[in-house]
């Protein structure tokens, strides 16, 4: 088996599972974002009355933080009535940021769990050695009426990913070259495994950005084996035992493909579509309005560690805004600490309450008819940003800060030589 499999199976309570099987699956963690009121009203709807795993349930209030309208703003008050009345342990509310990175910090993702958010990025947690995935409200009150959920064991695709980065490419210039090549229905329900030499060596961030975005391909869940850096990060935040499972040496992938990325140079997924990917420098120099550096993709310190680097001492061209909004209170803290922030002020960025920000067009940034952006957040298609006459490029933390300072589309790697 998998290890994704064994995941599945020990959380079944059977021996064994194979591709396409049913199985019914206790989950560790279900976490319920601010879009999502219908999940209470689910659960009302059929016959709720007690949440199974009130200890195991989380609710973050992160797509509207805070609240830009008073429908919003009911919508949160009615969760936050709704955690109180069920003795709900963990609200993270619209101080803490986004769900995908708060809940690492506050050591709710281990190796081994099943962690199931109503959130298509959850694949993030695949970074951690966790079987991490979406759904939608019905199945998220299911899991808080039950504290179960039913899956179709996936088919496992194998990326394996070897060499090493130029200065100025980052690991999100490597997941959408990978999306750029394998097109985005290449994954549909079916799970993706990272591994090879590159990815033994990434950082928590750098994984976490990778899983990230494997739904991206339609992934339902991504998955690698956690390395040192993940376990010390895990054991730090977390305060209970986990286990790392191992994928059999004879187990069969249903696809395996590899790439060397020791010669990749910054990509960018152009209009309208995630896939649409290019190196930068077929783009450089179209005009932009709008950088914007955040988001569950990248908006951890390594990434805001970037453009302050690449901004230090220079300013935003005055023609663009540069709009920065880190993924949690504690990321915006130790930006705060190590000096970004002021870095990137004094640059001419704005910074927003921690949290998702203009990423799904509702508020801190979106776009006007007609504007061009350059994103670190992962989707680009019509509306995604504001009006479906916006046009977005999605890119690395590196190329959006080195685009900001020229106002155009710009290879960082130009930065780095000075």
């Amino acid at each position: 088996m998998h290890a994704i499999e064994k995941i599945l199976a020990e959380h079944a309570g059977v021996g064994s599972v194979k591709t396409s099987e049913i199985v019914n699956c206790k989950i560790d963690i279900a976490e319920v974002n601010d879009l999502y009121l219908q999940v209470i009203k689910s659960f009302n709807e059929v016959g709720g009355v007690k949440v199974k795993n009130p200890d195991g349930t989380t609710f973050v209030l992160d797509h509207y933080a805070p609240a830009p309208t008073i429908q919003s703003a009911t919508n949160q008050k009615a969760m936050r009535e709704f955690v109180r009345q069920q003795g709900i342990k963990h609200l993270f509310d619209i101080n803490a940021g986004i769900c995908h990175q708060v809940m690492p910090e506050a050591g709710l993702v281990w190796p081994g769990m099943i962690l199931v958010a109503t959130d298509s990025h959850t694949t993030t947690h695949g970074a951690f050695g966790a079987f991490g995935t979406g759904v939608g409200a019905t199945d998220l009150a299911t899991i808080l009426l039950t504290g179960e959920l039913w899956f179709r064991v996936p088919e496992v695709i194998r990326i394996t990913i070897d060499g090493r980065l130029q200065t100025g490419v980052m690991t999100k210039d490597v997941i959408l070259h990978i999306i750029g090549a394998l097109k985005q229905d290449i994954a549909v329900y079916k799970a993706i495994e990272f591994d090879g030499s590159a990815v033994e060596s990434f950082g928590v961030a750098e994984r976490m950005t990778i899983c990230n975005m494997a739904v991206e391909m339609g992934a339902k869940t991504a998955y690698m084996k956690p390395n040192a850096a993940v376990l010390k990060y895990v054991e730090e935040k977390c305060d209970r035992s986990f286990k790392v499972h191992e994928t059999d040496p004879d187990y069969e992938y249903s696809a395996e493909f590899h790439f060397d990325i020791s010669d990749l140079e910054p990509q960018v997924a152009a209009p309208h579509s995630v896939d649409n990917v290019v190196p930068v420098s077929e783009v450089e120099g179209v005009k932009i309005d709008q950088i914007f550096i955040g988001t569950c993709t990248n908006g951890r310190l390594e990434d805001i560690a970037v453009a302050a680097k690449i901004l230090e001492g220079k300013k935003v061209n005055p023609d663009c805004r540069l709009v920065v909004i880190p993924a949690s209170s504690e990321v915006m803290r130790e930006a705060i600490r190590c000096g970004y922030v002021e870095t990137l002020m004094a640059a001419g960025a704005a910074f927003s309450t921690p949290g998702c920000g203009p990423c799904l067009g509702a508020h801190q940034g979106v776009l006007a008819p007609g504007e061009t952006c350059i994103t670190t957040s992962s989707r680009n298609f019509p509306g995604r940003m504001g009006s479906n006459k916006a046009s977005i490029y999605s890119a690395s933390p590196a190329t959006a800060a080195a685009s900001a300072i020229f106002g155009r589309l710009t290879d960082p790697r130009h930065m780095a030589k000075g």
